[in-house]
């Protein structure tokens, strides 16, 4: 239970970061790839590096997806080329709240801390319509499950959401965020964080109060359902584009992360009301970030990062602002 626990306070914003179609427009529909049903297998190298820089100097950004085809394995020779002969690895900017005692202390506390206050269902705390769908998936991915009924929304979606990824030859956990960590250390890569941990004060406090709260979860909760009625093909698409690297697939791709929606329920609930800092955490890591990065390309040669593909690919992302600040950006062949 103790350890079941533990993701809700120590969230990451990088996780699971899953693409997702907003709703397309003519255009967008018409050009928008067939499904494919069968998923790469075996070694793949995912996409080329993203080159920034400024005179001699070189940052070389590899792009993060999820989910991947289960029975892929990411190829990381050409990657561990570049960042073996680097100056430093500049880990991306994550967020999570971290807890700092003992599993005997909070034991007591953590009891029923999944589930709805007094004693609420999915039904009570859901819309008709959204309820409806939900008991449609979960009789397709999870079965049988009287329990789960009686969790949050963001919890219940979450082991639907893993559960359906599943059923459809795919995985969040790609661990290629561990291996690079492995190559960097293996080569003596300098590691620099960029992650906003904000450490909870009162912990036991907080969770009597999480216990007694509702969350602000039904959007997070909806958005799954979506993503999983409508979308599925449409990810298999994605994660074989990032497999075998077809940049021209993966620029056109439409993506909403159901993980924003999730991860704002947190944001506004009493964990955040009673240490707001925690809201300003996402902002406060792309400074540091950005700041970390433009150092790198002041006094390396060669520096490479880690980025969610999105941040690489959105108009707003973190290698936009780069560009925007005078960086020369030039993507993969």
């Amino acid at each position: 239970m103790f350890k079941r626990f533990v993701p809700l306070l120590c969230l990451s914003f990088l996780a699971a970061p899953v693409w997702s179609q907003s709703e397309p427009t003519p255009e967008a529909a018409a050009t928008e790839p067939a499904p494919e049903q069968i998923l790469v297998v075996g070694q793949r190298p995912g996409p080329g590096l993203w080159k920034i820089s400024k005179g001699e100097n070189v940052m070389w950004v590899f792009g993060a997806y999820s989910p991947l085809p289960v029975k892929m394995e990411w190829r990381a020779h050409e990657v561990e080329a570049v960042l073996s002969q680097s100056q430093e690895f500049l880990a991306p900017p994550s967020t999570g709240i971290g807890i700092g005692f003992s599993a005997v202390t909070v034991l007591p506390f953590i009891v029923g801390v999944k589930n709805n206050p007094d004693g609420a269902k999915l039904q009570d705390v859901l819309p008709a319509d959204v309820y409806a769908r939900w008991l449609a998936l979960k009789a397709k991915y999870i079965g049988e499950n009287k329990d789960i009924e009686s969790e949050r929304p963001m919890f219940a979606s979450d082991e639907l959401f893993r559960k359906g990824l599943a059923h459809a030859g795919l995985t969040g956990n790609t661990n290629i965020d561990k291996k690079l960590f492995g190559i960097a250390k293996k080569h003596k890569v300098k590691t620099t964080s960029t992650g906003m941990t904000v450490k909870i004060e009162s912990p036991v406090k907080t969770i009597r109060a999480f216990k007694k709260s509702t969350l602000n979860d039904v959007a997070c909760f909806s958005r799954t359902i979506e993503q999983l009625e409508t979308d599925l093909d449409a990810m298999r698409i994605r994660a074989n584009a990032w497999a075998v690297g077809d940049i021209a697939v993966i620029e056109k791709l439409k993506f909403i992360d159901r993980g924003e929606a999730c991860s704002d329920a947190v944001l506004t609930s009493v964990v955040a009301d009673l240490q707001p800092e925690i809201r300003t955490m996402k902002a406060r890591a792309r400074e540091t970030w950005l700041v970390a990065a433009e150092r790198s390309l002041a006094t390396n040669k060669s520096t490479f990062a880690m980025l969610r593909m999105r941040d690489i690919l959105d108009p707003k992302g973190l290698v936009a602002e780069l560009q925007a600040r005078g960086y020369t950006v030039e993507k993969p062949e």
